[in-house]
């Protein structure tokens, strides 16, 4: 099941012919902003997600210490 180097050129051809040559740098451009999007949005949950842990570790240590 690998895909070799005259699969790739093929696919490449049919997507050149399906979107011609000037939508491609637009698809591109909007899936690279995509994906810049999606990091950004992982790491902004991770950072939430840190600091809830943060705030449930110092009300536990609150609770304990009273």
């Amino acid at each position: 099941m690998n895909i070799g180097i005259t699969e790739i050129i093929i696919i490449a051809l049919v997507v050149l012919l399906f979107f011609g040559g000037k939508k491609i740098p637009e698809l591109m451009r909007g899936l690279g902003k995509g994906v810049k999007s999606f990091k950004e949005g992982m790491k902004d949950d991770l950072v939430e997600d840190i600091e809830q842990e943060k705030k449930k570790e110092k009300k536990i240590e609150k609770e304990t210490l009273q």
